[in-house]
Order: structure tokens, then sequence, then C-alpha cells
């Protein structure tokens, strides 16, 4: 693997241990406010932080990526790149997976998982997946078992990235999940201030663009598009009925271009301008 860090300090020594086809590591650092790094590697790799909660680190896969926080977990695969940046100070332990993609491909195709291995994954906070990365850390620290006990762990921790990819990527007969729903439309409610494409819609969900788009408009019966317009709509109506904001303020914050561009659309939907909606008081049927 090629690094280079900055303001990481490790805490106690590397702890280490080899097993089928893998390189397990565990690593306790000591992050301070803009420190970071760079990383890639010629192999596919997992990544467990294993405190109750994610570090306050900001991760991106490449230079003009959307940076990705919240993340407790991550799979990167060969060759891609990962930049992070700790947004404050803080001591953090993770485990590392490092896998030959041979090795890697293997135990999922045994689990009768077919994934996209090309594509990194990140994924939130999840307490089942920090008890398996302590389990699995505590094993390669102080050796008690075989290599039976790493590689069930390893492979329950895999579980939690690709086991569910066969239920989350619709069938020809079915559309998107109420779970990859639900992950859609947090990140979008999150970044309302800027434009969100349906590239990123679709990385959130772990679909490639053009499936993401053709399930959401089968299950949805409209497109990323309009839907999104919608929230941003709704969520605009909301500020306008709860707040004294100026309307250009709330324009912004709902990732309109500008007022006038709020103002249109929002007479397109609801019948009249926003300031009329805000001086009549309407509340929506």
């Amino acid at each position: 693997m090629e690094s280079r860090t900055r303001g990481l300090r490790p805490i106690v020594p590397l702890s280490y241990r080899r097993f089928a086809g893998a390189i397990a590591d565990v690593w306790r650092v000591h992050g301070g406010r803009g420190g970071g790094g760079f990383y890639i590697a010629p192999d596919p790799r997992v990544v467990i932080f294993l405190d109750e909660s994610p570090p306050p680190m900001a991760l991106r896969t490449s230079e003009t990526a959307t940076e990705h926080r919240g993340v407790q977990g991550l799979y990167i695969p060969a060759g891609v790149p990962l930049w992070s940046r700790m947004e404050t100070a803080r001591e953090m332990m993770h485990l590392d997976f490092h896998l030959e993609a041979g090795a890697l491909q293997q135990r999922l195709a045994h689990s009768g998982v077919h994934a996209d291995l090309t594509r990194p994954r990140m994924i939130g906070p999840g307490a089942d997946l920090v008890a398996l990365g302590r389990i699995a850390a505590a094993e390669v620290c102080t050796p008690r078992r075989g290599e039976m006990m790493l590689d069930g762990l390893l492979r329950a921790a895999l579980a939690e990235f690709f086991d569910t990819v066969p239920q989350r990527e619709p069938m020809a007969q079915g559309g998107l999940s109420p779970y990859q729903f639900g992950q859609i439309e947090r990140h979008l409610r999150a970044n309302l201030h800027r434009r969100v494409g349906v590239a990123e819609l679709a990385e959130v969900a772990g679909l490639s663009g053009s499936w993401f788009a053709h399930c959401f408009r089968r299950d949805r019966n409209e497109t990323p598009q309009r839907w999104q317009a919608r929230i941003r709509l709704e969520a605009a109506r909301e500020m306008i009925e709860t707040s004294t904001l100026p309307m250009a303020e709330i324009a912004h914050a709902t990732g309109f271009a500008d007022q006038a561009h709020l103002s249109r659309q929002f007479r397109a939907m609801y019948g009249i301008p926003p300031s009329v909606w805000r001086r009549r008081g309407i509340q929506p049927v």
C-alpha cells in the first residue's frame, strides 16, 4: 500500500495477523485536527472503525468526489484512492482487512453473493459491525484460536457490506428497497443547499446510475429529478411557513439558483408565489 499521512500518530505498535487470502491489522492512533492521509493499494480492503461512534473524519475517493462523514466501515477496491481528513482531534482504533481479490470473490461466491467489487462502499454507524470488528481485533492482538475464527469474522463483516445486495439491488420484478430509499432521502435532505445529481444518489443507494434511474421511475412513478425538486419545494414551503427568513436565503438553503428560480418552481407546484403563500399563512391540505 502507498500512503502519505499527516497529523496521525500511532499510540501503540501495530498488531497484524495473516490468514487465508488476507491480512488483518489493528491500529490505534491519535488524529489531530486537519490531519489525514492519502492511501492507495493494489488489493481490496475493508476498514472498520472500532469506537462506538464513527470518527470525526471526512472521506472521499477522488479529488472531486463528495466527502462522506459518519462512516463506521468502508470497502475500498484495488487501485481506488482514498483521502481522509480529521475535522476534530480524536483517538481512534480501526481494523483493516487487506484481501486477495481472488479470495474475496471466493468468499462471496460461496455465500451466493454477486457484488460489484469495483465500487467503493461506505456504511454508517452500526453496532453489529463494531461488535464484529472488536472481536476480530481482539483475536488479532491476542490470538486464542486458529484461522477459522478470523475467517468467520471476516465473512460476517463482509456480509455487512455485501450480503444485503440481493435484497437492496432490485431484480426485474422489484424496485428500490425501503432501506435504499431512506438512505437517498436522508442524503438529499442533508445536502439540500447544493446540487445533488442522479449519479450521486445512485452511489448512495449502491446502484449504477442507469439501474437506479430505472428502478426509481418504476417504483416511485416519477423521475429522480422530479422527486428531488418536490422534496426541495416541500422544504422551502416549510421554511416559509415556520420562519421569517428572507426568500433569497430560503432559496439558497433549499438548493435553488436564486429567489426567482424558487418563485417559478413554487408557483408551478402550488399555484401562487411563495410571498403570497407566506402572507396568507396557508397550510397544506
